[in-house]
C-alpha cells in the first residue's frame, strides 16, 4: 500500500503489479463491483434491459469538451472508437422502452486534464435511456439510483469503507434529504459571486464544478444549460429559447460531476439544424439521422461515470485509483 500511496501523491499510477497487488486497489475495485451490482439491482427492478453497447462505429458523440476521437480502419472505412454511446441510445429504444449499457469509452483528453484528478483517456459509463421520460423524471431516476447504490454500500460494504478510511457519515446528507437543485444560471451567479470567472454561455468548467461541489452539503443537480454548451442531440426547451433541457449531477466534497444527461431531440428538421449550428456535418451522422427521420420515441437519459462515482464512494484522491488498468491522459501504459 505504501507504493500505491506514494504514486497517488505523484499523480501517476504505479506499475500494473504494484497497483493490482495493493490492498487499497483491491478494496476500491471490490467496492466498484458491488456498486455495479446495486445499480443493476435497482435498474432491473425498474424494468430496464441491459444491452451490450458498440465499441466502434461510423460516428460517435461529438460533445466531449475538447478531447480528441480515435480513428480505426474498419475494412477500409474510417470508423471511430466510442467516446460515448450517446447516438446509439435513442435507436435502442426501438427495441425496449428502458435500456442500460455499461459502455467503454476512449477520449484523448487534453494533457492539462492530468491535473484535474478525475480524467481518464479510457473509462466506462453506466448509460441509461428511457422512452417518454422528461428532464424532471430522469433527474428523479438519477437521484433514486444514486441513493439506492449508496444505501447498499453503507449497509453491505462497511468493511471495505473502513479499509479505505472512508467515514460512512460522509453519506449522511445524501441519504437523509433530497438532492440540491440549481439552474445553470444560478450556478454561474454563485461562482461569479465567489470570484470564479465562469462563462455564462458555457458548461461549468472543471474548477467551477469543484467549487460548487465543495460548497454543497450533498449531491447537487445543475440543470438547464445554455444552447451551444452541449451536443446537438440535446433538446432545446420549447418554452425557453436557447435553454437546453439537460442536467449534471455533482457529488459533494469537491468530487464534481459524475452524471450528465437530459432530454433528446427527436425532430428530424430541428436535429439537422442543431447539428449544423454546432459546426457538424449531418451527413457524418447519416444512419442516426435516418433513424430519427423514420421516428424514435421521445426520451431522456444520462451517463454515470463508473470510475468517477467509484472514486467518490471510496474517497479516493485520483480517478485512476478506481480502475484496474489506468489510462491517464498523455501517459503510455498497459
Amino acid at each position: 500500500m505504501a507504493h500505491h500511496v506514494t504514486a497517488a501523491a505523484n499523480k501517476l499510477p504505479p506499475s500494473p503489479r504494484e497497483h493490482l497487488t495493493s490492498e487499497e486497489t483491491r478494496t476500491v475495485l471490490r467496492l466498484q463491483h458491488r456498486m455495479l451490482g446495486f445499480a443493476r439491482e435497482y435498474l432491473y427492478r425498474e424494468g430496464f434491459v441491459e444491452l451490450l453497447p458498440p465499441v466502434i462505429g461510423p460516428v460517435t458523440d461529438p460533445g466531449i469538451r475538447g478531447a480528441k476521437q480515435v480513428d480505426v480502419d474498419y475494412y477500409g472505412h474510417r470508423y471511430k472508437l466510442m467516446t460515448s454511446a450517446g447516438v446509439y441510445k435513442q435507436p435502442s429504444l426501438l427495441a425496449f422502452d428502458k435500456i442500460v449499457f455499461v459502455a467503454p469509452n476512449v477520449r484523448l483528453e487534453p494533457l492539462e486534464t492530468c491535473s484535474t484528478q478525475r480524467h481518464l483517456a479510457e473509462f466506462h459509463q453506466l448509460d441509461i435511456e428511457v422512452a417518454h421520460a422528461t428532464l424532471e423524471s430522469i433527474m428523479t431516476l438519477a437521484e433514486e439510483l444514486i441513493t439506492h447504490i449508496v444505501r447498499g454500500v453503507v449497509t453491505h460494504c462497511a468493511g471495505d469503507l473502513a479499509v479505505l478510511g472512508r467515514d460512512a457519515s460522509a453519506f449522511t446528507a445524501l441519504l437523509g434529504k433530497p438532492f440540491g437543485r440549481l439552474s445553470h444560471t444560478e450556478a454561474v451567479r454563485t461562482l461569479i459571486d465567489r470570484g470564479h470567472p465562469q462563462e455564462p454561455g458555457a458548461e461549468i468548467d472543471w474548477q467551477g464544478e469543484r467549487l460548487l461541489s465543495e460548497l454543497a452539503d450533498g449531491p447537487l443537480l445543475v440543470s438547464h444549460y445554455p444552447k451551444g454548451s452541449r451536443c446537438f442531440i440535446e433538446r432545446e426547451d420549447p418554452d425557453r429559447p436557447r435553454v437546453l433541457r439537460t442536467f449534471d449531477l455533482l457529488m459533494p466534497e469537491g468530487y464534481g460531476e459524475v452524471i450528465s444527461g437530459g432530454e433528446r431531440e427527436r425532430d428530424y428538421a430541428t436535429l439537422i439544424t442543431r447539428c449544423r449550428e454546432t459546426g457538424e456535418n449531418p451527413s457524418k451522422y447519416a444512419w442516426y439521422m435516418e433513424e430519427v427521420r423514420k421516428g424514435v420515441p421521445p426520451s431522456a437519459g444520462f451517463g454515470l461515470g463508473v470510475e468517477r462515482f467509484t472514486r467518490y464512494l471510496a474517497g479516493a484522491e485520483y480517478v485512476w485509483q478506481a480502475t484496474a488498468y489506468p489510462k491517464v491522459p498523455g501517459m503510455v501504459s498497459p
